[in-house]
């Protein structure tokens, strides 16, 4: 019994310096201390090959793309599944209230 507490309390101090450790090093790689600290990036218009992209283009995009209804294999997966399970529950919900 005192050697499982002994053991079990080990485990625990380890994890307990392990996760200082990281906290540590997260805070090395970032190789800043000061939250004061900010920089800012210059503003920057996004061109690629002198084509300028703005706002209005993704919008249109955007749109074009509801418009198409696209078929997401996933999230029909999900609404399939979703279904059969409140179904599944309801009908395992009634039975129990007999």
């Amino acid at each position: 019994m005192l050697k499982s507490f002994c053991i079990v309390a080990l485990m625990f101090i380890s994890v307990l310096a392990g996760m200082q450790m990281a906290h540590d090093g997260i805070h090395e790689i970032k190789g800043n201390s000061d939250s004061n600290l900010t920089i800012k990036a210059p503003n920057m218009n996004t061109s690629l090959l002198e084509n300028d992209s703005s706002s209005h283009d993704i919008i249109a995009k955007q749109q074009k793309l509801e418009k198409m209804n696209a078929f997401n294999l996933f999230s029909s997966m999900g609404k399939k599944l979703s279904d059969g399970i409140s179904n599944s529950s309801e009908k395992i919900i009634r039975s129990i209230a007999k």
